[in-house]
């Protein structure tokens, strides 16, 4: 069962959200973890935590996992009372809203926690410890997935962790609206974003990204995907990248953990 607690813990978060601002991160959880939720021999339980003053998010991350498993279920989890109460009328099947915070107040362990732009308001030194309580609510083969993302869903950065802790890091983008892929250090996790500077292992990874996408400039004539597709060939050379063309072609690039993380 969940741990009992007298109050949610955490902070209210501002609350703002926009229908289809998180499609980019819902798809690549539907593809990337799709397989797990398959495996699950009970219907797996996931968690849209902090989903904000209106429940889009909660209802677009259901359905989109129900692409790759039918039988998820999705608890939206908000610590404010009045945004629990203002989703009830969008429960169904499937579907439930209720209060709570970083204790994640449902019954059992969870196969999925999506974390988006909760963590922006907290210190950086704060970080850790709610990825391990966050961590310890999920069941074997679960998935963390917190992170940031602009107010339209154009650019994301996040952060993929499971019960070890975090595995990787995605930044993700609508192509046509990138200078470079520099322009998506506004939107690194709270765990990075401070870390953007000289000797910082993510800082030279998006320093290596721009002169990659440089390089790639012949390939803009085939469009930015193609310029996209190009630059991060050349970054696997030097970076653990996870991931390929398949994934690439969404706008997206993944890299291992252990390459961004910050120096101590």
């Amino acid at each position: 069962m969940a741990p009992r607690t007298t109050r949610p813990v955490g902070t209210p978060t501002r609350g703002t959200t926009n229908p289809n601002r998180l499609r980019r991160m819902d798809r690549w959880i539907a593809a990337v973890h799709g397989p797990a939720l398959r495996r699950s021999p009970e219907p797996p339980l996931a968690v849209d935590l902090g989903y904000g003053a209106a429940p889009w998010t909660a209802v677009e991350l259901l359905a989109r996992l129900r692409t790759a498993e039918p039988r998820t279920r999705l608890y939206g989890i908000e610590i404010e009372p009045a945004r629990v109460e203002a989703a009830k009328p969008y429960e169904h099947e499937g579907l439930s809203f209720l209060h709570g915070g970083f204790e994640v107040p449902v019954p059992g362990r969870v196969a999925l926690i999506r974390a988006a732009n909760v963590l922006r308001q907290y210190d950086e030194e704060q970080v850790a410890a709610v990825w391990e309580r966050l961590c310890g609510r999920l069941a074997p083969g679960g998935l963390l997935v917190e992170g940031t993302c602009d107010e339209i869903g154009r650019r994301h950065v996040w952060v993929a962790l499971d019960g070890s802790g975090p595995r990787t890091v995605t930044f993700a983008t609508r192509l046509g609206s990138l200078d470079r892929p520099s322009d998506l250090a506004e939107r690194l996790p709270k765990a990075l974003i401070h870390r953007n500077v000289p000797g910082e292992p993510v800082y030279a990874f998006l320093r290596d990204f721009d002169r990659a996408w440089a390089a790639a400039a012949p390939y803009a004539s085939l469009g930015a995907r193609q310029r996209w597709i190009r630059s991060a060939r050349d970054l696997a050379a030097d970076w653990p990248l996870t991931d390929g063309p398949r994934r690439w072609r969404q706008g997206e690039v993944t890299v291992r953990w252990e390459a961004l993380a910050p120096r101590r």
